[in-house]
C-alpha cells in the first residue's frame, strides 16, 4: 500500500514526530488519546511499518512471540502462527493505523533534510523534502535498523551483477536458476538462505562470525486456537503475560554469571549436534565465545540448508570483489552473478544525528563523537532542548519485544507533554549530572554482562568498546524508570526565560 502526500505541511505544529513505524505510530495514537492533538508525524516512505514495511526479504519474519509483539492498548486477534512473518506485521500496523483516527497528522514520502534548535524563538526550526516549518518538540522515532550498513569491501561498486541489502530488496528480483553470494551470517541472513536456496543454481554464504543459533519455537496456530484467541475473554491477554515472564526469566543469563548461560549454550550446541553431521561445516558453524554475546538466532532450517550440496559455507575472509566474482584470502575466486548484502544497520552511529542541530549549533553526530552515543532513560539528551528519542540509546534488547521498551518511552514522552504544558514550560533537557549518572550506572552494570565479557565483538559495540544499543536491566526495570516524567532531573525554561543553561 502507498498512501498519498496529499496534504501540505502546516507552518507550525506544537510536536513533529519523525518516523512512522512501531515508535512514531504509537506515539501519536497515544498524544492523540491524551488531548495532545497537534502533532505531526513525517515518514520519508509511503506506509507505516518502518523496519516492517521495509524489509521485505524472503524468509522475514519476527524472533519474538507474535503475541508479544503487538501493541498492548491494541492485540491482534489474527495473527496465524506463534512467530510473525513480516507481511502480517505490516498488515496489522496498517490496520491500527487505519483505525486510530490519527493518519490525518502524518506526512508521507517526507524525508528530514535538517534540524535545529532556535534558542531564541525556543523552537525547532525544521527543513523536510516538502518544505519547511517549526515546532515546538521534536521526537525521533527514526528507530535504530532503518539505515542498512554497506560492508567495506575493495571492488564492489565495481561488481556487474546485481547487488542489493537484505532490507532493500527488488520486489521484482528473480534468483531462479542464478549464483548467489550473501555476505553476513545475521538474523536477516538465516531467514534469506533457506527461503532462496531452492531456486538458485548455487550458493556462496560469507561468514566472519559464526552465531549461535537455537531451535525456532514456531508453530500454525489452529483453528480451534485462533477462534479461542479471538473470541474467549482473558485468553490473548494470558498468552501474552505468559510469554512475557517466560522472555524475562532468559534475563540472567545475559547480565549474571557464566553459570547462568550454560542451559541455553548446551541447548544451542544440542541444535548443531542434531541438525550437521559434516564435522567440517559443525566446527565451521561453532562460536568461540559465549552464547548472548552477539544476538542469539531461531532457526530450524538453517543449518540444513548450509549442508546442502549446492551451499557452501565459506569463512575465509573476503579480500575483493571484481566485476563477476568474489576473491577470498586463500587466492579462491567464486562467480557469482547476484550480490546480497546482509550486513546490518547503523546502530551505534544513528544516521539522523548528522541532521538534528541542538544548543550553539552543534549537530547530534558532533556530540555523541564527544561523549559517546548517549541519553538520559534513552529519550533526551543534554545541550538538546525538547528533543525526546523513542528507541534512543541503550533501549534495544537481547531477549524479548522492543514494543514493550516502546510503549515505555511513549508514555515518558507523552507524561512529559503533560506536565510541560500543566507547568507553563517551553523548554525542557535533561541536567548533564543525569545525564551523567544515568549512563555511568549504565555502563557499569553493562561490564559484568556477556554482552562485555562474552569474547566478541559485536553491533552492540561502537568503536570504542561501549555497549550503547541494549539495556542491561529487566524490561519491568525500565518500565518502572519511565513511568513519569520526572522533573527534578531537568532545566526547565519558561516562554520569557533566558536560554542559559549550566553545563
Amino acid at each position: 500500500m502507498s498512501r498519498q502526500r496529499s496534504r501540505d505541511l502546516p507552518a507550525h505544529v506544537h510536536t513533529f514526530v519523525v518516523g512512522a513505524g512501531f515508535g512514531g505510530l504509537g506515539l501519536a495514537i497515544k498524544l492523540d488519546e491524551a488531548g495532545e492533538r497537534d502533532f505531526l508525524v513525517a515518514e520519508r516512505g509511503s506506509d507505516v511499518g518502518g523496519t516492517w514495511r521495509d524489509n521485505t526479504d524472503p524468509g522475514a519474519a519476527c524472533d519474538v512471540p507474535s503475541q508479544l509483539y503487538s501493541f498492548s492498548f491494541a492485540p491482534n486477534k489474527d495473527w496465524s502462527r506463534s512467530f510473525s512473518p513480516q507481511p502480517e506485521i505490516q498488515r496489522y500496523l496498517q490496520r491500527v493505523a487505519e483505525e486510530s483516527g490519527v493518519l490525518d497528522r502524518f506526512r508521507f514520502g517526507t524525508e528530514v533534510e535538517e534540524m535545529r534548535w532556535d534558542e531564541h524563538d525556543q523552537v525547532w526550526r525544521i527543513r523536510t523534502s516538502r518544505g519547511e516549518l517549526t515546532s515546538d518538540v521534536v521526537v525521533s522515532a527514526a528507530g535504530a535498523l532503518s539505515d542498512p550498513k554497506l560492508p567495506d569491501i575493495d571492488g564492489i561498486d565495481s561488481f556487474a551483477g546485481e547487488t542489493f541489502h537484505s532490507a532493500r530488496w527488488p520486489a521484482d528480483s528473480d534468483l531462479t536458476g542464478k549464483r548467489v553470494a550473501v555476505i553476513g551470517t545475521g538474523a536477516s541472513s538465516i531467514q534469506i538462505v533457506p527461503a532462496i536456496a531452492d531456486r538458485v543454481a548455487h550458493l556462496d554464504v560469507y561468514q566472519r562470525t559464526a552465531p549461535w543459533v537455537t531451535p525456532r519455537r514456531d508453530r500454525a496456530y489452529s483453528t480451534l486456537e485462533r477462534l479461542a484467541l479471538r473470541h474467549v475473554p482473558g485468553l490473548q491477554r494470558a498468552y501474552r503475560t505468559g510469554i512475557y515472564w517466560g522472555r524475562e526469566a532468559l534475563v540472567p543469563g545475559f547480565v549474571g554469571p557464566r553459570a547462568f548461560s550454560y542451559p541455553a549454550q548446551r541447548m544451542a550446541r544440542e541444535h548443531i549436534r542434531k541438525q550437521v553431521d559434516d564435522p567440517e561445516l559443525r566446527e565451521k558453524v561453532t562460536p568461540d565465545y559465549r552464547i548472548g554475546c552477539k544476538r542469539i538466532l531461531i532457526s530450524n532450517d538453517y543449518y540444513p540448508t548450509l549442508g546442502r550440496d549446492h551451499v557452501d559455507l565459506v569463512t575465509d575472509p573476503i579480500t575483493k570483489v571484481t566485476p563477476s566474482a568474489i576473491v577470498t584470502a586463500d587466492g579462491t575466486e567464486r562467480e557469482v552473478d547476484v550480490l546480497v548484502v546482509a550486513t546490518g544497520f547503523h546502530t551505534t552511529d544513528l544516521p539522523i544525528a548528522e541532521r538534528v542541530h541542538g544548543r550553539g549549533g552543534v549537530s547530534l553526530a558532533e556530540h555523541f563523537g564527544e561523549v559517546g552515543m548517549q541519553a538520559y532513560k534513552g529519550s533526551t539528551v543534554h545541550g538538546f532542548p525538547n528533543l525526546f528519542f523513542i528507541v534512543g540509546p541503550n533501549t534495544g534488547l537481547g531477549h524479548s519485544s522492543m514494543v514493550f521498551m516502546i510503549e515505555s518511552q511513549i508514555a515518558y514522552t507523552v507524561d512529559a507533554h503533560r506536565r510541560m504544558r500543566e507547568s507553563g514550560v517551553a523548554a525542557v533537557e535533561p541536567t548533564a549530572e543525569a545525564q551523567r549518572a544515568w549512563n555511568d550506572d549504565l555502563q557499569r552494570r553493562m561490564r559484568q554482562t556477556v554482552w562485555s565479557a562474552g569474547g566478541c565483538a559485536s553491533w552492540y559495540l561502537d568503536e570504542h568498546g561501549r555497549n550503547v544499543t541494549l539495556w542491561p536491566r529487566t524490561t519491568f526495570a525500565f518500565r518502572r524508570l519511565t513511568a513519569q516524567f520526572d522533573p527534578a532531573a531537568y532545566v526547565a525554561a519558561h516562554a520569557d526565560d533566558e536560554q542559559e543553561v549550566p553545563a
